[in-house]
């Protein structure tokens, strides 16, 4: 299974209320009705006197140029007074801007150092970004135990993130025995919490059948949602399922309605599918120009279906102009290849097509 790993939480929380003083309340409700530079004056003079969540909401709103100019430099600094005071979210924000290299060179140490102390409070976006740090290996030697550690402290606080990336651990065996049922345990928890790319990783074990019995019908039911929320890979499996009637009554029309939303958003086998029906004629009147259109795309990010189908279309002149060099062009390009299984049957096409144009003399 290719699993797609969620990027990295690099969301800095809203500025903290608290029940401090009435001048604290009097800021908390200016920034809830929008009234951002009420709220600065109001919460600066308390964080000059060492509020912590004062100090923490001044540098959300110097993050976010919120009441006043945007300054990295000046969130920084406003983070650093109330994560020196052991403000949670303000070691998590300072650890994502370390993170980021915002107002302050990159450092993956410093980041490091900051999402531990915030991760060490709970705060589960500093678990998930430090299970990241770990995973990849950034500022900290890679170590996939201490990242499936991380991730699952933050996926018991039932962030749906983590609950995937541990998901996708089990399903590879990262730091853990591989365990397809525990992948799947994983994903259907953040699949829930309607994290799209839990759900298409939730379809594509139950289309394989890993750790679950097959059903294509749950395969379809998962890979809706997915696609819903417009997730290309989902939308592309979407079309497979009813191109070939699996788990449903095949429709060659909603194969065309879900290839076209994947091709538009640039997924390749989606473009090649699609120049297939247009060429075919399959849910929708054939069509040559398009695809020739659709085949030139998914040619274009080296689809090697896609070119050998181009090349046959400049050899006949469907759609197009004949043109011999056109097409041998890009069956030559199928050549040039990777040795594959899904490029032999079209490198196979490609030699005989190639062949043929040289035993009618088309060099």
């Amino acid at each position: 299974m290719s699993a797609i790993w969620a990027a990295l939480l690099l969301a800095t929380a809203a500025p903290a209320w608290a029940d401090n003083t009435t001048q604290f309340e009097q800021a908390a409700a200016a920034y809830q009705a929008g009234n951002y530079k009420q709220a600065f004056r109001l919460w600066q003079p308390l964080a000059q006197q060492g509020d912590a969540e004062a100090q923490f909401n001044l540098g959300v709103m110097y993050e976010k140029g919120q009441g006043v100019a945007q300054d990295y430099q000046q969130a920084i600094a406003w983070y650093q007074k109330a994560a020196n005071q052991g403000d949670a979210e303000a070691q998590f924000n300072l650890g994502v801007m370390y993170e980021k290299g915002q107002g302050v060179a990159q450092d993956y140490q410093q980041a490091i150092a900051w999402y531990q102390k915030a991760a060490n409070q709970g705060v589960a976006e500093a678990q998930f970004n430090l299970g990241g740090m770990y995973y990849n290996g950034q500022g900290v030697a890679q170590d996939y135990q201490q990242a499936l550690v991380w991730y699952q402290k933050a996926a018991n606080q039932e962030y749906a993130a983590a609950q995937f990336n541990l998901g996708v651990m089990y399903s590879k065996g990262q730091g853990v025995a591989q365990s397809y049922q525990r992948a799947l345990a994983w994903y259907q928890k953040a699949a829930h919490q309607g994290l799209a790319a839990a759900q298409y990783n939730l379809s594509r074990m139950y289309e394989d059948g890993r750790g679950v019995a097959q059903d294509y019908q749950q395969a379809l039911a998962w890979y809706q949602k997915a696609a819903n929320q417009g997730y290309s890979d989902a939308q592309f499996n979407l079309g497979v399922m009813y191109d070939e009637g699996r788990g449903v009554a095949q429709d060659y029309q909603q194969a065309l309605a879900w290839y076209q939303k994947a091709a538009n958003q640039g997924d390749a086998m989606a473009q090649y599918n699609l120049g297939v029906m247009y060429y075919e004629g399959r849910g929708v009147a054939q069509n040559y120009q398009q695809a020739l259109s659709w085949y030139q795309k998914a040619a274009n990010q080296g689809v090697a279906g896609a070119q050998y189908n181009l090349g046959l279309i400049y050899a006949t002149g469907q759609g197009v102009a004949q043109d011999f060099q056109q097409a041998k062009a890009w069956w030559q390009k199928v050549l040039a290849q990777p040795d594959t299984e899904e490029n032999a049957e079209a490198k196979t096409n490609a030699r005989t097509a190639l062949q043929t144009l040289k035993e009618i003399g088309i060099r």
